[in-house]
């Protein structure tokens, strides 16, 4: 009877036994997913950039030189400063050519009074000759010495004119307005000897030009992209240009691009475009090696993706996380384009709708399924671990 009483017990307990190990197996099972946030990705018009290297160079380069044989008198301008068109820089004696001024002058007045005598002979000739008083070679011979009196006074104007503009050499002046560098000449140098001297060198510097170099292959990629329709092309004097310093920043004036070039460097296959950048406090200086990111195209149905949402495997090709409709996550390749405020665009391997793992990429593994967190402000991480900083 004893026996027939505990057996009910003994069953309740085996039970009560097994109910928990299937507890236990289920809490085992149902581990909790890797919390991720996603970004879909929607088509809209993106700017296509081009980052393209270059040198500065400035739009107009005037080298100053002697026009006119002499000695240095007086240096005018401080070196390294701006000056303005018409402005004084050297002074050359100008002795020699204020005599050869008077000397052509003299020259001019004696000419002239000889052409007043020779006019006053034809004009008395010309009497002479209808009364058959002389003959008429006699007065043609008036009248052609009147003419070569006429021609010598003319060539003796020239003289003038020339030696007033020898004179006014001797005063060199600023060809344009800009910066100018150091003197190439001092005080008591005989320039212009034989050879037109160089003096110094004036360059402008606002606004500066920036000198790109652009293979022709990805030129032809344009063109073809243009003409199947795939990019919209941008107008000349639409496009924009961004210029990188050497330290990785941007420019803070935008630019423009004023023309690519006709012909193409047989040595380097290359194509050169320029492009024009504000330069009010003189920052960019001729001859620099700049970068600068060129906006050419239009992609009308465009994609891009945060940076940080890019990994690469071992061979260095970018990856991402994709999320699908059973939040399994996928690991896509992709091709990437040209980088544009932090986000990269995407010629390949995506297309719009897909929805790409940008926080959490750490913990989410290929094949795992996981939970899609869309609140702004959680952070994505493994349950039971602090956020990482």
């Amino acid at each position: 009877m004893s026996k027939n009483l505990f057996a009910p017990f003994c069953l309740l307990a085996l039970t009560l036994a097994l109910s928990a190990c299937d507890n236990s197996a289920g809490d085992a099972a149902e581990t909790p997913r890797v919390k991720v946030r996603v970004e879909t990705l929607e088509a809209r018009p993106l700017s296509i950039s081009t980052e393209l290297s270059g040198r500065i160079a400035a739009p107009r380069i005037a080298e100053v030189r002697a026009r006119v044989a002499g000695v240095v008198l007086e240096r005018v301008f401080k070196e390294g400063r701006d000056v303005k068109q018409g402005d004084v820089l050297f002074r050359i004696d100008p002795a020699p050519f204020k005599a050869d001024l008077d000397s052509a002058q003299a020259n001019l007045r004696k000419a002239q009074a000889n052409a007043f005598q020779a006019r006053l002979q034809e004009q008395r000739y010309s009497q002479l000759v209808e009364g058959n008083a002389i003959s008429a070679q006699d007065y043609d011979n008036a009248r052609a010495a009147a003419r070569q009196t006429s021609a010598d006074v003319a060539a003796n104007q020239a003289a003038v004119q020339r030696a007033r503009l020898n004179l006014g050499y001797a005063t060199v002046t600023a060809p344009i307005s800009g910066r100018i560098g150091r003197a190439l000449v001092t005080e008591g140098a005989l320039v212009g000897q034989n050879e037109t001297t160089p003096l110094a060198v004036i360059q402008q510097l606002d606004p500066i030009h920036a000198d790109l170099t652009q293979s022709t292959r990805e030129l032809n990629d344009l063109r073809r992209a243009f003409r199947a329709g795939h990019l919209q092309q941008i107008g000349q004097d639409q496009a924009k240009a961004t210029l990188i310093e050497d330290d990785g920043s941007l420019y803070p004036l935008p630019g423009t691009l004023l023309f690519a070039d006709i012909s193409v460097d047989p040595g380097t296959g290359q194509i050169i475009l320029r492009s024009e950048f504000p330069n009010p406090n003189l920052d960019l200086l001729p001859g620099s090696f700049v970068r600068v990111r060129l906006e050419q195209a239009v992609d009308p149905q465009g994609l891009s993706v945060p940076q940080r949402a890019i990994t690469r495997d071992s061979a260095g090709i970018p990856m991402v996380l994709l999320v699908d409709a059973e939040q399994n996550v996928i690991q896509q390749p992709v091709q990437l384009g040209s980088v544009i405020n932090d986000r990269w665009i995407v010629n390949g391997g995506l297309k719009a709708g897909d929805r790409i793992v940008v926080e959490g990429l750490q913990h989410a593994r290929p094949g795992e399924k996981v939970q899609v967190d869309a609140s702004p402000e959680s952070i994505a991480q493994t349950p039971g671990q602090s956020p990482k900083g």
